[in-house]
């Protein structure tokens, strides 16, 4: 999530608010952790921070708040507000751990949609002006009860909360974001001597006022999309900022080279990497930190997740978890390919099979109906359809090989822990539960197993073609 080729900027600091217990989503989910196109809703902001060079990024979390420290790692430091009491208590709980930063970002942690160039511009404006306070405003209000900014002689005077307001006040006043800059030297006096609200918590907002009255300039930026002041507070809003954060992402791949046959139903979360040239058909569903190369086709109602998926390769309606393919790998419809598959190049995957931990190496290839777990499948070796790798005795997962050139006819269970040796050959509905060696075949229930004669520089693999000689193997 850092962007790590961004220089610092000297003499910021940021804090996220994110205590807020987030009532009206009836959620066991801290509000600020509900995720949006594979991030946490906090996350974003604290991107964006991490875009302009902010250090340190202070999280105000509650006293519960190991799902904060497990989402967050050592990305951001922590503030705890031990107990509810409103914005400004929350920014004074955090003054410790700012420590003696200059200025003083303050942001909500329930706004994802606001962007980088916006925090940016209240940066550059703050310094420009060398203001006490500074804040973001909009136009329009993307939701009811939001806050405005009350103006007298053109100059910012006061920020009303909607609750105080009746809607004929409200027409013709800036939208306040809840995004501001302070200088810390003025700010944290100021904190001091906030009055509590007739609700008895303390309003970051009050601060505004307190500037006015002193006689200092509230400088003002304003956003570039009114949706960037959407705060969170429902499931509707959450449904709306994915809609809105996915139809950002698609437009970047786009503009990168990638087609989009439907955008609309395109969902590509924000940790996805795309080539050039790749196609992504109607109904598919990116997920997680997944790599997908140049020139693939995707889809239509394709789900991959956490998965690197090389060059060239063709995708159908199936699911990939956890899953490695090379490049010109081909997977059909219906198929299931879960953590620890690993696909080499050329590999092709039919319909309606299932792969789980095992490693095909190139060339491999299972045509239709079949379950390989736990296996590891050599170079050109052809899974019949219907077949089976048995690895579970109820205890522990056994392993299955089969090496290189091997053909395993149709309906194999192969009951590990078993080998299948080079070039041999399992005839249909074999039950093969003891090792096979090479260049023989293994016939029936249990499977016994007979020599296979292959002519001389033959590199034939179907058991049409072979000499069969010696007799049955137990």
């Amino acid at each position: 999530m850092t962007d790590e080729s961004t220089p610092p900027r000297r003499g910021w600091s940021a804090v996220v608010m994110a205590a807020g217990r987030g009532v009206r989503m009836n959620s066991s989910t801290p509000k600020v952790l509900h995720r949006l196109c594979g991030l946490e809703m906090a996350a974003w902001v604290v991107q964006s921070l991490q875009e302009i060079g902010v250090s340190p990024i202070v999280l105000v979390v509650p006293s519960q708040h190991e799902a904060f420290r497990h989402a967050f790692g050592d990305q951001v430091e922590y503030a705890v507000q031990e107990k509810p009491g409103g914005t400004g208590d929350a920014l004074a709980a955090a003054r410790k751990v700012v420590g003696d930063s200059e200025n003083l970002l303050v942001l909500n942690g329930d706004h994802p949609l606001i962007l980088s160039n916006t925090i940016h511009r209240l940066v550059e404006a703050h310094e420009r002006t060398g203001s006490s306070l500074s804040l973001v405003a909009a136009e329009e209000a993307p939701e009811e009860g939001m806050g405005r900014i009350v103006e007298r002689d053109g100059s910012v005077v006061a920020v009303a909360e909607a609750a105080d307001l009746q809607d004929a006040d409200a027409q013709g006043l800036a939208v306040n974001v809840g995004i501001y800059a302070f200088r810390c030297s003025w700010l944290w006096d100021a904190l001091q001597d906030l009055a509590l609200s007739p609700s008895g918590e303390l309003y970051l907002t009050a601060v505004v006022e307190k500037a006015s009255n002193a006689g200092l300039q509230v400088e003002r930026t304003w956003v570039e999309d009114p949706l960037e002041a959407l705060g969170i507070n429902t499931r509707a809003h959450l449904a709306r900022a994915e809609a809105a954060l996915r139809q950002r992402i698609n437009a970047r791949w786009l503009k990168a080279g990638v087609t989009l046959v439907d955008p609309a139903t395109s969902y590509i979360d924000t940790g996805v990497t795309l080539g050039r040239d790749t196609v992504i058909q109607p109904n598919t569903m990116l997920r997680g930190n997944t790599t997908i190369g140049e020139e693939c086709e995707i889809g239509p109602n394709a789900i991959i997740g956490d998965s690197v998926v090389g060059n060239r390769c063709s995708i159908g309606a199936s699911v990939i978890e956890g899953a490695t393919l090379e490049d010109d790998v081909d997977v059909g419809h219906f198929c299931r390919l879960r953590e620890g598959a690993y696909l080499e190049q050329g590999v092709h995957i039919g319909t309606s099979a299932e792969v789980k931990a095992s490693r095909l190496q190139r060339g491999a290839k299972i045509g239709h109906f079949s379950y390989v777990g736990d296996a590891d499948i050599g170079e050109r070796v052809n899974i019949g359809a219907g077949t089976i790798t048995c690895n579970f005795d109820g205890v522990r997962k056994n392993k299955t090989i089969v090496e290189e050139g091997a053909f395993i006819g149709s309906d194999t269970l192969l009951v590990a822990p078993v080998r299948i040796g080079a070039r041999s050959v399992t005839g249909a509905g074999a039950v093969v539960n003891h090792d096979v060696p090479a260049d023989s075949l293994a016939v029936g229930i249990p499977a016994r197993v007979r020599r296979r004669t292959l002519p001389p520089d033959s590199h034939e693999l179907e058991p049409s073609t072979t000499n069969l000689t010696g007799p049955l193997g137990p």
